[in-house]
């Protein structure tokens, strides 16, 4: 590669040393660094990192122990931003399995093109969107765990909060569905961490603007490349910092400026569940 450029870049280091460790371990890090720190913000609701460590372990033991997923198995998110979108992804990674992030806005046809071209047999939807994931069941998905976004409103707030995020908790009692919260209750203990920089990570899906969306696989390297690079080279990110969330976490743009890259520095992320030009105003 030339090197004629180079005056031209901003000041910037050249090169880039990434750690040699899974995602995962950037959660373990912060989560022992600052337990009592708010990981996640929504509507001043807060997750600790310690919190936020504690029930992505729980999921990946039901992941692991009930829904039978092994190393290396695709388990697709299909969440608006939110707090069960930061457990489930790094509940996913726990469990040395790959994260499907699914547009929160596909139909059936869309959800079952990318189950079936993934291989994932374990879904993460929320109670809103459950009706577009149920013909799926026994259909390619043998597995789905129902999440209920008011679950993480645990604290009062004067901010409006969309109603969709407020809707109670809703029974499911239909054959392949578990409540977020039962998967939680379980108690269930992950085994050994074992995913290396080389394992599957991420698989985010093209939008399909020239056919069927295409999977784009990312091992824990690539992921932590940018990761890592996002605060080295547009500036640092820090503990006492707070993300606004607004960019879709589905969206590479999303988890890694977003999401990743906040949880490797310890910082909160606040949340926007959905685009809402008033409230990130």
């Amino acid at each position: 590669m030339g090197t004629r450029h180079l005056p031209f870049w901003p000041k910037v280091p050249r090169d880039l040393t990434i750690p040699d460790t899974s995602l995962w371990f950037n959660l373990e890090v912060s989560a022992t660094r600052f337990p009592r720190k708010p990981a996640i913000i929504l509507y001043d609701s807060i997750v600790t990192y310690a919190e936020l460590r504690r029930e992505a372990e729980r999921l990946a033991g039901f992941l692991q122990k009930e829904c039978g997923v092994r190393r290396g198995d695709r388990v697709a998110l299909y969440l608006q931003n939110s707090p069960q979108f930061i457990i489930g992804y790094y509940a996913i990674l726990r469990a040395d399995a790959m994260v499907v992030p699914i547009n929160p806005m596909n139909l059936t046809m869309e959800i079952a093109h990318i189950v079936t071209d993934s291989g994932t047999r374990v879904l993460i939807c929320a109670q809103d969107q459950l009706a577009r994931v149920e013909p799926l069941i026994g259909n390619g998905l043998s597995r789905v765990i129902v999440a209920c976004y008011s679950d993480y409103l645990t604290a009062p707030t004067d901010l409006e909060v969309p109603a969709w995020i407020k809707a109670p908790r809703e029974s499911q009692s239909a054959p392949g569905l578990t409540l977020w919260s039962d998967a939680l209750a379980a108690g269930a203990a992950p085994g050994p961490h074992e995913a290396t920089p080389d394992d599957l990570c991420v698989m985010p899906y093209t939008s399909g603007t020239t056919g069927n969306p295409k999977g784009c696989i990312h091992r824990h390297r690539s992921v932590m490349f940018t990761t890592v690079a996002v605060p080295l080279w547009g500036g640092a990110a820090s503990p006492d910092e707070c993300a606004l969330a607004v960019l879709p976490f589905f969206h590479v743009t999303g988890m890694q400026n977003s999401m990743n890259t906040p949880i490797f520095a310890g910082a909160a992320i606040v949340l926007l569940p959905r685009w809402d030009r008033a409230v990130a105003a």
